[in-house]
């Protein structure tokens, strides 16, 4: 008999019945006279529900009036998204619309969690049960088995007998995702197209460039080789309304670069002017600021995501998750010599979502 040096217990042996279920030989392995027994399960505790009817009819019942409240929060959530419209520059009609909207969703959220769970710990079987580890793939006897467990779970958890429960709780989960979909739909112009809104923008031919936020005109005497400013249509800060989502679209990144830098093609030579070339400030990506020149590589980097833009190259991503390149803005110089668009962005500006439209 062997004896372990540590702790002084006698070891013996492996017997053969460990050999049958898969474990080392007999002589290769030891085991403790005094391991510990397996103590079973603790005798079954069965709940109030489980001995008193009328304690089941009340759990029933509160568990069906949870999901009942559920479809109040979510149907007073869309009620007060219309009761309590945003109002433009009014800073407390945001307040009352999030304020109520957030107190719908909430009691329809809370309602059915609180609701499942009560059903689950109340009513629903709560016997022991031991799961035995088996291959992947079980046998078709077991897979068979699997198929009457389900069978029998619908029917002990009461979804056949428990009508009112099942049918409010189908409510719930219908009606729950229904404030979501209005919400949504708010982020949009409510009596336009958003895509057509969306491919126009503040620049047409003969609007300035101007300096952001200032709006002063720029000259093209004024950007020096390696430079790059932030720019917007001249005339923007003038807007009384919709001045964000205007300059959400119109924002511009101007360079300026050494012409025998650029590769332009044919039908965008003359897009620039002496090196000067202007695109999107909105990335491709997810509508993100690009804002980052490197005015050695002449790469543009997007902060959020780390998409990069060759300048030289009309803006093609050459790394990031950006699909597309930056939409350029065709510029010249007018008369006096300030710089100019020739027309609006010839292509979506941008996630490139909107380009499937």
């Amino acid at each position: 008999m062997a004896s372990d040096e540590t702790s002084g217990k006698d070891l013996t042996a492996a017997d053969s019945s460990s050999v049958e279920h898969g474990q080392a030989a007999a002589g290769t392995s030891v085991v403790a006279r005094d391991a510990v027994q397996n103590p079973g399960l603790p005798p079954h505790r069965q709940r109030v529900t489980d001995l008193d009817p009328r304690a089941e009819k009340r759990a029933e019942r509160a568990v069906y009036t949870l999901f009942y409240l559920s479809i109040v929060g979510s149907i007073f959530a869309i009620a007060a998204y219309m009761i309590f419209p945003i109002v433009p520059e009014d800073p407390g009609s945001v307040r009352l619309n999030n304020l109520f909207i957030g107190i719908g969703l909430a009691l329809a959220l809370l309602a059915l969690g609180i609701g499942i769970v009560h059903w689950g710990k109340s009513l629903m079987p709560n016997t022991e049960g031991i799961d035995q580890r088996h291959p992947v793939r079980g046998s078709d006897e077991a897979r068979e088995r699997s198929v009457e467990i389900f069978h029998e779970v619908i029917e002990e958890s009461g979804l056949g007998r428990r009508t009112l429960i099942r049918n409010t709780l189908i409510g719930a989960i219908v009606v729950f995702p229904l404030p979501a979909v209005v919400l949504f739909r708010g982020l949009a112009p409510q009596d336009q197209d958003p895509v057509a809104l969306l491919k126009q923008t503040m620049w047409k031919k003969g609007t300035r460039l101007a300096l952001d936020p200032s709006g002063a005109p720029i000259k093209a005497s004024d950007v020096t080789l390696g430079s790059s400013f932030a720019v917007i249509p001249e005339g923007l800060q003038d807007l009384e309304h919709g001045r964000l989502e205007e300059k959400a679209k119109s924002a511009v990144i101007l360079v300026r670069m050494k012409p025998e830098d650029l590769n332009q093609l044919p039908e965008r030579a003359g897009w620039s002017y002496d090196g000067i070339v202007a695109y999107s400030k909105i990335c491709t990506h997810v509508g993100c600021p690009v804002g980052l020149y490197e005015q050695q590589t002449h790469h543009l980097l997007c902060p959020c995501h780390q998409s990069q833009f060759d300048v030289a190259d009309h803006a093609k991503v050459i790394f990031g998750p950006a699909k597309r390149a930056l939409p350029q803005l065709p510029i010249e110089v007018d008369s006096e010599g300030y710089l100019i668009a020739q027309s609006d962005f010839l292509e979506p500006v941008g996630p490139s979502f909107w380009e499937r439209q």
